[in-house]
């Protein structure tokens, strides 16, 4: 299949699916992995070397606009009232969820204990995908402003996303290098050794995109006039990609950095801010049917089935666990009420975006069990995604 002709049916499948999964009140998502499955299947020996070639390229795209969107939805005044807070659903849940299932998804699939920690991290992640438009929409209703919980669950998603990102980059790194080898003490010392690095990674990423943040702004307010919103959206966009090749160099958390310029542009340029927002918003429609289309396409049928209940089950220990940790995260501040902890325990339920984005990474890196770490993070999608959004509209 030449590969003009493989994008056509991609995007014209991916978004048929997407909205026949949405009339039926679903993610749209949905129907874009399970175009993916049924291209994967139906079509493999006709997809073109280049759409493969093309598949890192899409995923950090898919990253950069989901992280950038959430970094231009976060006022600092709103930041500063849910700061502490924030920061623990930040790191509490994905912590205890990725804790709980390294131990149970080693003792089910006996993959060992660094592949293991890879899937966990992997599937530890909350959806920016589903989280973000879904906060966007309800701060745009007003919902939830007298506690800023919309803000709240913005920024420690993506905040989530990004520690999840660095964890799963670390475990990999040590898993593909030790192959084999064992969990010896000398591969124990080089876990805590890179375990340590990652609040400074953290760190990093915030100067870098603080720094490249107020550059965008100081050029886009001298040339605000001169330069369309396209244009500023592509300098954004080209800005973000060589903070990733910047992170890649100097080992700091990129994305976390991709975010901060968003929160930077939002507090320092308004106008300018609502335009590109405006913007990503169109880019990430072809964005999205691109990245969920492929993670389908990737899928072993054969292996899904063998993961099957019991990878389902695995997932939902991990969900528990999860939801375990978001009430522990929002028991030091008392101005919740019942129902917004159970709006903020459903809201961080849905995995898709970084499980789609992730997901293949240990199976193209040549990990044993990279198959079975693809399976989950598709069964992760399919599970939790329509009953995290269904959960969301009702509460």
């Amino acid at each position: 299949m030449d590969f003009q002709v493989f994008i056509v049916v991609l995007m014209i499948g991916g978004w048929l699916f997407s909205r026949a999964l949405s009339k039926m009140r679903l993610p749209s998502i949905l129907g874009m992995v399970i175009f993916g499955i049924l291209l994967g299947i139906v079509g493999a020996q006709y997809i073109p070397q280049l759409a493969w070639d093309i598949e890192p390229f899409v995923k950090n795209l898919a990253l950069v606009i989901i992280l950038l969107r959430a970094g231009l939805g976060i006022k600092r005044q709103a930041l500063n009232s849910v700061g502490k807070t924030a920061l623990l659903m930040a790191l509490l849940p994905c912590t205890i969820e990725a804790l709980v299932l390294a131990p149970l998804i080693n003792m089910v699939f006996g993959l060992g204990w660094m592949p293991s920690l890879v899937a966990a991290w992997m599937l530890s992640a909350v959806s920016p995908a589903v989280v973000v438009p879904s906060m966007l929409e309800i701060q745009e209703k007003g919902i939830g402003q007298r506690n800023s919980l919309p803000v709240l669950i913005l920024a420690a998603a993506s905040v989530d996303d990004v520690v999840v990102i660095t964890m799963f980059s670390v475990f990999l790194g040590i898993a593909v290098s030790a192959q084999g080898s064992g969990m010896m003490a000398g591969s124990m010392a080089r876990v805590a050794a890179r375990i340590a690095t990652v609040p400074f990674s953290l760190i990093g990423g915030i100067a870098i995109g603080a720094v490249c943040g107020l550059l965008l702004s100081w050029w886009f307010s001298r040339h605000h006039e001169r330069i369309r919103a396209t244009e500023k959206v592509l300098l954004l966009l080209g800005a973000a990609f060589f903070l990733l090749e910047v992170g890649n160099i100097i080992a700091v958390a990129a994305l976390l950095g991709v975010m901060t310029v968003g929160f930077v542009l939002l507090e320092r340029t308004n106008n300018v801010a609502s335009e590109l927002a405006s913007k990503l918003s169109k880019v990430w429609i072809p964005a999205e049917i691109v990245l969920f289309v492929y993670i389908g396409m990737q899928l072993d049928p054969a292996v899904a089935m063998s993961t099957g209940w019991k990878g389902l089950a695995v997932i939902c220990c991990g969900l528990f666990a999860r939801s375990i940790g978001v009430l522990v995260a929002l028991s030091f501040d008392r101005r919740f009420s019942f129902i917004e902890r159970l709006f903020c325990v459903v809201a961080y339920l849905p995995k898709a975006t970084v499980q789609a984005a992730l997901g293949a990474v240990p199976l193209a890196a040549g990990l044993a069990g990279g198959d079975v770490i693809l399976s989950l993070a598709v069964i992760a999608i399919l599970f939790s995604a329509p009953i995290g959004l269904i959960l969301i509209r009702l509460v």
